[in-house]
């Protein structure tokens, strides 16, 4: 190879990375927010807590009405979500599926930005598992049907993961192998992202003697974990491989992971859910996302990211679930976090 072969071949790798840096930057944060508390604020005012502290991007479970219209001309992009109980009708009937973006989407756009619309979250592996694909297929005919360009998708749990270490090993399942199948196969052929919800929170509470605390939080300076070439610092990036190595195992080689959710609870599991501990880990997880620079098996590769929750919730269930918000019900923060 000449030398003027090797500078342009070193240029155009820059430019890449550098746009690709570019694009991790720009895709930012977000926040999951739920609506599980009897004294949340109105969604006009959670808007504009949003908008006041550069909050670009949210994630809420199902299309509560009066949350769509808070955010039309808001300029925040949406993840919108189908209620798990309503899969089953949307997989096996397309007039479901039309009518279901005729009031939910149709009304609010291009007002409100939909970034993407996931079909359930955490379903698989249980009995609705079966009708996220069809689901996924039916939503999809009928945005395109409404001439609205929203990619379409679902929201797994970790417990989809079948192995997950080294994160090389990862596999789905052997029980989920054939739905997983299909999502990804239609994933891949309408270039949508799959959307994970992954807690090393969870990881480490399972298993405290063999994962490390400063591993789980992202504050460990040196690898934790070596698999062949590449090297873990962060427990996150570990758990995302992983997963991205189940989906190249699927043939999934070209989907792209959203982390759907990720936070640290601040009280309800001793010294281990504190103030302290959920701030590292959400301030940390914030400045790794919006580094741009992947993860060691995606290089590179924006991590979309959203943080799990916006507020305490106080009807759910009592200890760590009601305790993962970054804000109290007043709109005071739980602990300082910054999106900037």
């Amino acid at each position: 190879m000449c030398l003027d072969t090797i500078v342009l071949c070193a240029r155009c790798h820059l430019l890449i990375s550098y746009l690709n840096f570019k694009d991790g930057a720009q895709l930012g944060v977000g926040v999951n927010y739920g609506l599980l508390g009897d004294n949340l604020p109105a969604p006009d005012a959670t808007i504009g807590l949003l908008k006041s502290r550069n909050i670009t991007k949210a994630r809420i479970f199902d299309p509560n009405p009066d949350v769509l219209r808070a955010l039309e001309g808001s300029n925040i992009e949406l993840v919108l979500g189908v209620r798990n109980e309503d899969l089953q009708q949307l997989a096996s009937d397309k007039n479901a599926a039309t009518s279901w973006v005729a009031n939910n989407v149709v009304p609010h756009f291009p007002a409100v930005k939909f970034r993407y619309i996931t079909a359930g979250n955490e379903v698989i592996p249980g009995p609705l598992a079966t009708f996220v694909y069809g689901a996924m297929q039916n939503l999809d005919a009928a945005l395109k049907s409404a001439n609205i360009t929203v990619p379409v998708s679902t929201a797994v749990s970790y417990g989809v993961m079948g192995a997950a270490f080294p994160p090389s090993s990862g596999a789905f399942l052997d029980s989920e192998l054939e739905v997983m199948g299909s999502i990804v196969s239609f994933l891949s052929k309408n270039r949508s992202p799959l959307l994970a919800n992954v807690y090393p929170y969870y990881t480490y509470t399972n298993d405290p003697v063999h994962v490390r605390l400063d591993y789980a939080l992202g504050t460990s300076q040196h690898k934790v974990v070596a698999d062949g070439l590449n090297q873990y610092t962060i427990l996150l990036d570990a758990m995302v491989d992983a997963m991205y190595a189940a989906l190249e195992k699927m043939g999934g080689q070209d989907v792209r992971i959203v982390v759907s959710e990720s936070g640290w609870p601040s009280a309800g599991n001793g010294d281990i859910a504190t103030l302290a501990n959920a701030q590292t880990y959400v301030n940390n997880l914030i400045a790794h996302v919006s580094s741009g620079l992947g993860t060691p098996r995606r290089p590179g590769s924006a991590m979309e990211t959203y943080v799990f929750a916006l507020f305490n919730e106080d009807l759910k269930p009592s200890g760590t679930e009601q305790n993962f918000g970054l804000f109290h019900p007043d709109m005071t923060e739980v602990y300082p976090v910054s999106f900037a």
